[in-house]
C-alpha cells in the first residue's frame, strides 16, 4: 500500500472513529432515532450532490430491493442500535465492540455458503467473545442501569454489519458508489416509521447541532466516498483493514474530547478482540504492507 492510500486509510479510520464520539455527544440530548434520521438524510443529500456532479444514476426501479436490504442492515439498523447504546456507554467501548463486525460477517458467510470453519476461525471467534466479556466485566461505567441492554444493542449493530456483508457476498453486482448512495436513501426512508417509538427532543446547542452535521456529512457521506475510493485503489481486503484502526481513533477521541478513561481492561479487551478478528478474517499486516496501489481505470 502506497503512502497516499495509507493516509486515506488513516483518515477514514479517524472519521469512523469520530462517528462514535458524535453519537455519544448527541444521542443522549436529542434521542437515538432522530439523530440517525438526520445522519442518514445529511449523508444522502451529500451523496446526491456528488452524484449530480458526477452524473451517476441509481437505476432505482431495477435495484430498489437491493438498496432496501443493504440500507437496512448496513446503515439504518446498526446506526440506530449504536445510537441507542451511545445514550449509556462510552464512545471508546462502542468503537471496540464495532470491531467484532468482521467476525460475525465471516461466520455468517461460512454458514450460508457452506464454507469450512477452521480451528483458526473458531479460535478467533472465542477470542472475540472473551474480549467482549473482559470489556464488559471490568468496565465500572457498565454498572449504570440499562448498560447491559446498551452493550447488547452495540453487539447487535456489529452483527447487523455481518448480515450486510453476508448478503453483499451473494448479491447482484451494483456499482460501489450507487450502493452507497442508493442504500443511504433507502435507510433514510426505512427509519421513518420507527421515529415515533423513540423519544426525541429539540436542541439549540450549537455543539450538538454541529456534531450532527459532522456525523452525517463527514463521518458518513465523505467516509463512504473515501472507503469506496480505497477499494478501487487497493482492493477490498486492504480497505477492510480500517476495522483495526477505528477503535484506536474511537478511544483517542473519547479520551481527548469526553475525558473517557483508558483502563487496562480497555486496552487488553480491545487487543484480544482485534486479535480474534484478525484470526477469523485471515488479516496479515505483511499482506497489507506488501500490497501495491493499482491504477483506478
Amino acid at each position: 500500500m502506497g503512502l497516499r492510500s495509507l493516509l486515506q486509510l488513516l483518515f477514514l479510520a479517524a472519521l469512523w472513529g469520530g462517528s462514535f464520539l458524535f453519537m455519544r455527544m448527541a444521542a443522549p440530548v436529542i434521542g437515538p432515532a432522530i439523530l440517525i434520521e438526520f445522519r442518514l438524510l445529511f449523508a444522502a443529500l451529500f451523496l446526491l450532490v456528488v452524484a449530480l456532479l458526477l452524473k451517476r444514476k441509481l437505476h432505482t426501479a431495477k435495484h430498489w430491493k437491493h438498496y432496501a436490504i443493504l440500507g437496512w442492515f448496513n446503515s439504518a439498523l446498526p446506526f440506530l442500535l449504536f445510537a441507542y447504546a451511545a445514550q449509556t456507554i462510552s464512545a471508546s467501548l462502542l468503537s471496540i465492540l464495532n470491531a467484532t463486525a468482521p467476525i460475525w460477517g465471516t461466520v455468517l458467510i461460512a454458514l450460508r455458503f457452506k464454507k469450512t470453519i477452521t480451528l483458526k476461525n473458531t479460535t478467533g471467534l472465542v477470542l472475540g467473545i472473551a474480549g467482549v466479556a473482559l470489556l464488559v466485566g471490568f468496565d465500572p461505567n457498565l454498572l449504570i442501569p440499562g448498560s447491559d441492554i446498551a452493550v447488547m444493542a452495540a453487539i447487535g449493530a456489529a452483527f447487523s454489519y455481518g448480515i450486510a456483508s453476508c448478503y453483499a457476498q451473494g448479491a447482484k453486482s451494483v456499482e460501489p458508489f450507487a450502493n452507497a448512495h442508493g442504500s443511504m436513501w433507502a435507510a433514510t426512508i426505512l427509519l421513518i416509521p420507527l421515529l415515533p417509538l423513540f423519544p426525541a427532543q429539540s436542541t439549540t446547542d450549537t455543539t450538538i447541532i454541529t456534531s450532527i452535521i459532522l456525523l452525517g456529512v463527514f463521518c458518513t457521506g465523505v467516509a463512504y466516498l473515501l472507503y469506496f475510493r480505497l477499494i478501487a485503489d487497493v482492493g477490498a481486503p486492504s480497505a477492510l483493514t480500517v476495522t483495526y484502526l477505528v477503535p484506536v481513533f474511537g478511544v483517542l477521541w473519547g479520551n481527548l474530547f469526553l475525558d473517557e478513561s483508558i483502563g487496562w481492561h480497555t486496552l487488553l479487551g480491545g487487543g484480544i478482540i482485534l486479535t480474534g478478528t484478525a484470526l477469523v478474517t485471515g488479516f496479515s499486516p505483511r499482506t497489507l504492507l506488501n500490497r501495491k496501489d493499482t491504477e483506478n481505470v
